[in-house]
């Protein structure tokens, strides 16, 4: 499955180092299917998202995901894709940026036409061929019908894909310059919160995070110093204090790193998808470690 990671330090702006993919330097690593694209959300100091995305289609494209990216922002978004629809293009890769927010996602939606009708003329914030940004364009959709409060629109774009889409899984994350959201709908996948003081549970040490599979690596020195939140698609280190949302579970960490966890989705969907109905193509993304 795609690998979710993100990470506030509101409203400090602090330095973050991601290493999106290891090089493979083992059999076991070598035998595990290839991710199909990396990605990093950061903003620069005046607001403006900045994303740096790659299709891995080459060995030079692997190296890109392999360097160190060293950067400085508030709210970090980072994701490996494991392509589910969608061909290995640029505008197919996460993040996503519309409105001066950045967005990733990990599951699968499908009957593409139904919500592509839904978004109307919204569809033209949409550059590529996912899912994934055809459902951030309805959630746009919905923040400004909402007169721009995201969490009111981030939970009447998901009660409508619940009601009217076949949903898989819809995990995502959602940022801002000073805030993130996260979504875990329904209980396919997991995602997991991390409400971490400075330096730690010893409270004197830097950020050292890792993915079991090696996918993603980040450092940060300057969280010794300053608390976090974190989110990611599985525990990144050793902390006991890691929770995972529930289904249906959104959070929501302010300007000034306040967290608020609301069940703004106690029902399944209304057109559930099982791991057998997935075409072999997402099934493999979905079930991919």
């Amino acid at each position: 499955m795609c690998r979710l990671f993100g990470l506030s330090a509101s409203p400090h702006r602090v330095r973050a180092s991601f290493w999106l993919l290891d090089a493979p330097d083992s059999l076991v690593q070598q035998s595990r299917r290839e991710p199909d694209g990396t990605g990093l959300g950061t903003y620069a100091a005046d607001g403006t998202p900045v994303v740096e995305k790659q299709p891995l289609a080459a060995y030079g494209d692997k190296q890109f995901a392999e360097e160190a990216k060293h950067r400085y922002s508030t709210t970090f978004v980072a994701h490996i894709r494991f392509a589910t629809t969608g061909e290995l293009l640029p505008q197919n890769t996460h993040p996503f940026a519309q409105r001066g927010r950045l967005f990733a996602h990990n599951g699968v939606v499908e009957d593409l036409p139904r919500l592509e009708a839904e978004l109307g003329s919204d569809l033209g914030l949409v550059h590529g061929d996912t899912d994934s940004e055809r459902i951030f364009a309805l959630i746009t959709r919905h923040i400004d019908r909402n007169s721009g409060d995201v969490t009111a629109g981030i939970a009447t774009a998901v009660r409508w894909l619940a009601d009217n889409i076949p949903i898989y899984a819809l995990n995502f994350l959602l940022t801002t310059p000073g805030e993130l959201w996260a979504l875990r709908y329904p209980d396919t996948h997991d995602l997991l919160v991390l409400e971490r003081p400075a330096g730690g549970p010893s409270g004197g040490r830097h950020l050292q995070h890792a993915s079991e599979a090696g996918r993603i690596r980040t450092r940060s020195e300057h969280l010794a110093e300053h608390p976090a939140v974190v989110v990611a698609s599985e525990q990144m280190d050793e902390d006991p204090s890691w929770t995972p949302l529930r289904s249906g579970e959104l959070l929501h960490v302010d300007r000034e790193l306040g967290t608020r966890r609301e069940v703004i989705l106690a029902r399944p969907p209304r057109y559930p998808i099982c791991l057998d109905d997935l075409n072999e193509r997402a099934a493999a993304a979905q079930t991919e470690k």
